[in-house]
C-alpha cells in the first residue's frame, strides 16, 4: 500500500533557508528522501530552493560541462514558473533519485556555516517583486541569466544572479530579486558590448585584408 503524499505546506516565510534544510535533514533521517519527497516538502518555494541548489555548483569559475547540464534544468523550472505551474515538474526518473541522509545533513551543515548571511540579510519585503507577477518577471531574468551559462568561462556571474533571484523567491524578498535582475542586466550588457566590439573589430580588420 502506497503511503499518502504529504499535503502542500503553506507559504510560511518564517522558516528561513537554514531551518528549511535542517528540517529536510531531520525528516529524512538515515534513509534520506527521494527528490519527489523533497519537492513535496518545499511548499510554494520549491522553485526557488531547487534553483538555488542547482546554482551553487555553477559558481565555480571556469567550470565546463556541469553548468551546461544544470542550465537546461534551471530553464525548465523557470519556464514552468513563467506559465504559472504551481508545482515543479521534473522527469519521473529524476524524482525517484534518493538524496542520502548523510548528504542532506552535509547540506544543512553547509547552509548553517556558510549561508547564514542569507538569513540575516533577507526578509519579506517589497513582495510585489517576489510574488505573483514579480515571480514571473524573476523567472524571465533566470532564463536570461541561465542562457549565458552555456558560454565557456562565463558561468560564475550568471550563477550569482540566479542565487540572488532564487533567494528572493524563497524569502519573498523583492530586494534580492531586484539585485539578481540588476546583475543579470549588467552581465548581458557587458556581453553585448564585448560581442559588438568583437564584431566591429572583425569588420574593421577585414577591410585591411588583401583583395
Amino acid at each position: 500500500m502506497t503511503a499518502p503524499r504529504p499535503s502542500p505546506q503553506a507559504d510560511d516565510v518564517s522558516h528561513d533557508i537554514t531551518r528549511l534544510l535542517r528540517r529536510l535533514s531531520d525528516e529524512g533521517g538515515d534513509a534520506g528522501l527521494t527528490l519527489d519527497e523533497v519537492r513535496d516538502r518545499l511548499d510554494e518555494r520549491a522553485y526557488g530552493l531547487l534553483i538555488l541548489l542547482l546554482s551553487i555548483p555553477c559558481l565555480v569559475p571556469g567550470l565546463y560541462g556541469v553548468p551546461q547540464v544544470v542550465g537546461v534544468i534551471v530553464i525548465l523550472l523557470a519556464a514552468q514558473m513563467l506559465v504559472g505551474r504551481e508545482e515543479p515538474w521534473l522527469p519521473r526518473w529524476f524524482l525517484k533519485l534518493r538524496a542520502k541522509g548523510s548528504w542532506l545533513k552535509a547540506m544543512a551543515d553547509f547552509a548553517e556555516s556558510k549561508l547564514g548571511w542569507i538569513d540575516r540579510l533577507s526578509r519579506p519585503r517589497l513582495r510585489r517583486f517576489a510574488d505573483g507577477p514579480g515571480e514571473k518577471l524573476a523567472a524571465i531574468f533566470m532564463i536570461l541569466a541561465t542562457a549565458t551559462i552555456v558560454l565557456p568561462l562565463t558561468n560564475t556571474v550568471p550563477s550569482v544572479a540566479l542565487a540572488l533571484l532564487s533567494v528572493g523567491l524563497i524569502q519573498r524578498d523583492g530586494l534580492f530579486v531586484i539585485a539578481g535582475a540588476a546583475v543579470t542586466t549588467a552581465w548581458l550588457t557587458i556581453l553585448g558590448a564585448v560581442g559588438t566590439g568583437l564584431l566591429m573589430g572583425a569588420e574593421w580588420a577585414t577591410r585591411w585584408l588583401p583583395g
